[in-house]
């Protein structure tokens, strides 16, 4: 299951639908950012929560690699057969 990292933006009630609009899309663009849900209060004002994915990376550790001077040598990890 994917893990996800959360921002929330708050937008006064003064705030246009066409200003929020570029300012979510901004986020988008520029931040990887996707809207997870929008909020609308009664006064005007808006709560928009976005979100996005957490990429971690994943270790392989088949085979280990030493440095000799300017080359690689490759050699078996310990206590494996090779």
């Amino acid at each position: 299951m994917p893990e996800f990292s959360y921002r929330v933006v708050y937008l006064p009630r003064s705030t246009s639908r066409d200003a929020a609009r570029r300012i979510l899309t901004d986020h988008a663009e520029h931040g990887d950012w996707e809207l997870a849900r929008l909020r609308l209060y009664a006064d005007g004002s808006r709560k928009a929560t976005l979100r996005r994915q957490i990429i971690r990376a994943v270790r392989t550790g088949d085979v280990h690699v030493r440095q000799i001077g300017k080359r690689a040598a490759v050699r078996p990890e310990p206590g494996r057969q090779g």
